[in-house]
């Protein structure tokens, strides 16, 4: 049977977590999306889940990550999720206004699944969202469970 997928936000800026919502749930994705304000929410809400194995199951499946945030910044999150046996397997989408060839290459390496530049024009930005809901609607991600 397929669990439902579960979406992590690690957004900072609240006015592009609410536009990433709003248009994920237009583009026809009515997954449940769990939002953090930084880096160190999101490792915490990760890594607490793991300690306890009914926990586990709470633990999203994809997570969409924002690059520039207070406390622990996106890479910093990147790199932990995947140097953990457990999450490395989990899909992450880079999502920030940064283009520089450099950090996108950098976040690769890591093993990001997918690099997303913000456009800094709303309606570009409305756009490549949606597309970002079409494209989870059909992707597959692995099932962390099966990994207990």
């Amino acid at each position: 049977m397929k669990k439902e997928l579960k979406i992590i936000l690690a957004e900072d800026d609240e006015g592009h977590a609410s536009l990433i919502k709003r248009n994920l749930k237009r583009a026809g994705l009515m997954n449940e999306i769990i939002h953090f304000k930084d880096g160190q929410e999101t490792l915490d809400f990760l890594f607490q889940g793991k300690k306890d194995k009914d926990e586990i199951k709470n633990v999203a499946s994809l997570l969409l990550l924002d690059i520039k945030m207070p406390r622990v910044d996106g890479i910093d999150v990147l790199r932990k999720v995947k140097q953990d046996e457990f999450l490395k397997k989990m899909p992450v989408v880079m999502i920030t206004t940064t283009d520089d060839p450099r950090e996108i290459d950098k976040c690769h390496e890591l093993g990001c699944s997918n690099y997303i530049t913000k456009p800094i024009d709303y309606d570009k930005f409305v756009a490549a969202i949606r597309q970002l809901g079409l494209f989870l609607l059909i992707v597959e991600v692995p099932d962390l469970n099966n990994m207990i």
